[in-house]
């Protein structure tokens, strides 16, 4: 199996809006949950966003009301999407995509960077 392959990241200043995309191909990817997760140094690797193959989302408290999460599976590449707004700086950290829940997920990608200055 490939594993997923993000991009979008950056550097930004707090209260700014990043968009993310991950490219996930493969029957696995399209037919399961997806999750973006991130990982900021020191700290373990946490479930952002997370949504069913029908489009159902959820997300952390941390998250809610800025972040989005968007899906599309109607071509081979099994697009994931990640809107970020209001940016702050604790959102600092490498971004994953990948199956969800996290133990399923046994191929990962190099993720993208975001960092978010004050």
């Amino acid at each position: 199996q490939v594993h997923p392959v993000e991009s979008g990241g950056g550097l930004v200043q707090a209260g700014g809006s990043l968009r993310l995309s991950c490219a996930a191909s493969g029957t696995m990817y399209s037919v399961n949950n997806m999750g973006w997760y991130r990982q900021a140094p020191g700290k373990q690797r946490e479930l952002v966003a997370s949504i069913t193959r029908g489009g159902r989302t959820d997300y952390p408290d941390s998250v809610k009301g800025r972040f989005t999460i968007s899906r599309d599976n109607d071509n081979d590449k099994n697009m994931v999407y990640l809107q970020m707004n209001s940016l702050k700086p604790e959102d600092t950290a490498v971004y994953y995509c990948n199956l969800n829940p996290m133990r399923l997920a046994a191929y990962w990608g190099q993720g993208t960077q975001v960092t978010v200055s004050s």
